[in-house]
């Protein structure tokens, strides 16, 4: 409400403007009547001319440029200054009243300097009449001048308000704007960094897998050739994974394995095929837990990511011969531990290397996002033990 104030006390001054100046000149023309003849015919001349000419303003003057309107507050303190001369003494007091409301129509109209020169003359002029009328320079002559000139402060500083409150106004928007411009950026970002991690743990982590079966293949070729072609079909088949996981990853589903498998079951699958794709001698997969969490999509679909990264990791780096995956089952959530017994390491990356991909801090990434948490136990010599874990909050646990 008081945002608007300043604007309907702006709206309120021109309307009792407009009211007071119609009923300066009817006042004016009525009691111009008594006197008859060419005094009467002049005056009513002047004041339809001059009513005309301020009517015709305030209909279209909105779409006027600075020339025109300077035109038009020089025609209406013209005839102004014509009736107030050529009325008589005794109708003074009829129009000089009309110098309040033609003050307004300049500062309105006109910048600051042209409406200080229009209200300039229409002073002048009311001054002139006035003393004419009185004989000479009285104190009363400065109450109509003090009148126009209070209404030209105040509306001055109401216009100065309601300029004020459009500046903020526009700088408002254009905040909301520049606000509205850096979340689409955000959102931008944070969806690149999706997609990458996408990347990163699916085709960049099997296709490296499968450049390694094909070269374990290439080697073998002549000596094993059953060796070989057993690797070259287990390689082929993570390609055929890898383009479902393309078509996937275009259209924004979760993991199909998920989907159809469920957690538990892609799970037993990734083991499986991480087997047969020569991460380890052995790759096992148990469930522990009575209680089955029900996961929401984004859940099942980070622990099932965070377990092919950890998969693809230990077939590049960790020369384990056992690995063992684990899905504990509770009622206030679920917790996946990937556990080896490969060459471990002696330090966990705080954020990803350049050369390296994401990883850790990736599937850390992922994990803060459903609000779950990562821990990663690991020792030169003595393999690695990496747990996962989603809270119930987020498990969507029924």
């Amino acid at each position: 409400m008081s945002d608007r104030r300043p604007a309907a006390q702006h709206w309120l001054l021109d309307h009792l403007a407009h009211g007071a100046f119609a009923l300066v000149v009817v006042a004016g023309l009525v009691r111009a009547a008594a006197y008859g003849g060419p005094l009467c015919r002049d005056i009513v001349v002047l004041s339809v001319l001059l009513a005309l000419v301020y009517a015709g303003g305030l209909a279209v003057g909105g779409r006027w440029g600075p020339g025109t309107r300077r035109v038009w507050v020089a025609s209406l303190v013209a005839l102004w200054t014509g009736l107030v001369l050529r009325a008589p003494v005794t109708l003074t007091d009829a129009y000089v009243w009309a110098a309040i409301p033609l003050a307004c129509a300049a500062l309105r109209a006109l910048d600051r300097r042209g409406s200080a020169v229009a209200v300039g003359v229409v002073t002048v002029s009311l001054v002139g009449q006035l003393v004419r009328g009185s004989g000479d320079f009285t104190p009363e002559v400065l109450v109509p001048v003090a009148a126009v000139w209070g209404t030209v402060a105040l509306y001055g500083a109401l216009q100065r308000e309601a300029d004020r409150r459009r500046l903020l106004v526009e700088e408002l928007r254009a905040t909301r704007a520049e606000l509205a411009r850096r979340q689409r950026e955000a959102g931008v970002l944070a969806e690149r960094e999706r997609i990458a991690r996408d990347l990163h743990d699916t085709l960049a982590q099997e296709l490296a897998g499968g450049v390694m079966l094909l070269q374990a293949a290439e080697r073998d070729w002549r000596e094993r050739p059953d060796v070989a072609l057993t690797r070259v079909r287990a390689a082929a088949d993570g390609l055929h994974a890898n383009l479902a996981e393309t078509r996937r990853i275009i259209s924004d589903l979760t993991p199909s394995a998920v989907d159809e498998a469920g957690l538990a079951g892609a799970l037993r699958l990734l083991c499986a095929r991480a087997e047969t794709e020569g991460a380890a001698a052995r790759v096992s997969f148990r469930t522990t837990g009575a209680a089955c969490p029900v996961l929401d999509g984004q859940a099942a679909a980070t622990l099932f990511r965070i377990a092919q990264s950890s998969l693809a990791n230990i077939r590049e780096h960790a020369r384990a011969v056992n690995v063992q995956v684990t899905l504990h089952q509770r009622a206030d959530g679920a917790e996946l531990e990937i556990r080896d017994d490969g060459r471990g390491f002696d330090r966990v990356p705080d954020r990803p290397a350049p050369a390296r991909g994401y990883g850790l801090p990736a599937a850390r990434a992922r994990l803060r996002e459903c609000g779950g948490a990562l821990d990663v136990y690991s020792a030169p010599g003595h393999g690695t033990r990496v747990c996962a874990s989603v809270p119930a909050e987020r498990a969507g646990v029924r």
